[in-house]
């Protein structure tokens, strides 16, 4: 009887330390330790530079190819009974438009502030408003419907998370974010089978599409030596190497070709 009545405090310091030891964990577990704040790389404006170019396209420019929208009264309308397909749009001064530019390699090891202003694409007129864009990871991706349709928005995602969302008339705006890199993502309308439109994804903030003069600017560009990528979604994707100096400006053009 006097040893177990000795072994008793022992026993029950012996549970006091586990027990603390149990808590302790517990806590670590519901107060994980907070992550360090991200170092965004800041450009010193002055010595950036610009990059900037157009797309020339070569060839019988293509037909235009009607688009069926008859199961959807309201899209007829917006159209008014005349709707083309838009996969290839040559400008009048023999460029391309819908290219999407950005800066494929050379920022390695710099992390970029995503901007606090969102990205929005409208379905407007039965269509996807813009076809082609780009936006920076973790910044805010809004989806608006200006038509008095449902419709349905589908980002076909292989590398961030697929999603996708029906929309009706008078619906506020959905608001999403995409948390990797991915170039490109196509998107789709479930609903309507014409629409669709390309997302690219980056860490960073230098892409643009080309417009009505098949003509793109990179601003703001850090010194350095780059490769810069365009993509289409018919003529596929050419890289071009640059060299930007400070404060310099370095023009890059490209050729796509048709049949």
């Amino acid at each position: 009887m006097r040893r177990l009545r000795a072994a008793a405090p022992a026993f029950a310091a012996v549970t006091l330390i586990a027990c603390s030891g149990t808590s302790q964990k517990q806590s670590e577990k519901s107060n994980p330790p907070e992550k360090a704040a991200p170092v965004y790389f800041k450009v010193d404006p002055a010595t950036a530079g610009v990059i900037e170019g157009s797309i020339t396209f070569k060839g019988k420019k293509p037909v235009r190819t009607p688009i069926d929208m008859s199961s959807e009264p309201a899209c007829v309308e917006a159209h008014r009974g005349r709707a083309y397909d838009e996969s290839v749009v040559v400008n009048s001064n023999g460029t391309l438009a819908n290219v999407f530019v950005y800066i494929k390699s050379g920022l390695e090891g710099k992390t970029f502030e995503p901007p606090a202003t969102p990205v929005t694409i409208d379905q407007k007129g039965c269509w996807f408003h813009p076809r082609v864009m780009g936006i920076q990871v973790g910044q805010v991706f809004h989806v608006d419907n200006s038509d008095p349709v449902t419709h349905n928005i589908h980002p076909l995602a292989k590398i961030n998370r697929e999603w996708n969302h029906s929309q009706g008339a008078g619906d506020p705006p959905l608001a999403r974010k995409f948390i990797k890199q991915e170039v490109m993502m196509r998107v789709k309308c479930n609903i309507h089978s014409w629409m669709h439109a390309f997302i690219g994804v980056l860490p960073h903030p230098y892409f643009a599409v080309t417009n009505e003069r098949g003509a793109f600017e990179l601003p703001n560009v850090p010194p350095g030596n780059y490769v810069l990528a365009v993509w289409h979604e018919t003529y596929g994707t050419q890289e071009q190497s640059v060299t930007v100096t400070p404060s310099g400006t370095v023009e890059a053009n490209f050729t796509f070709k048709g049949d």
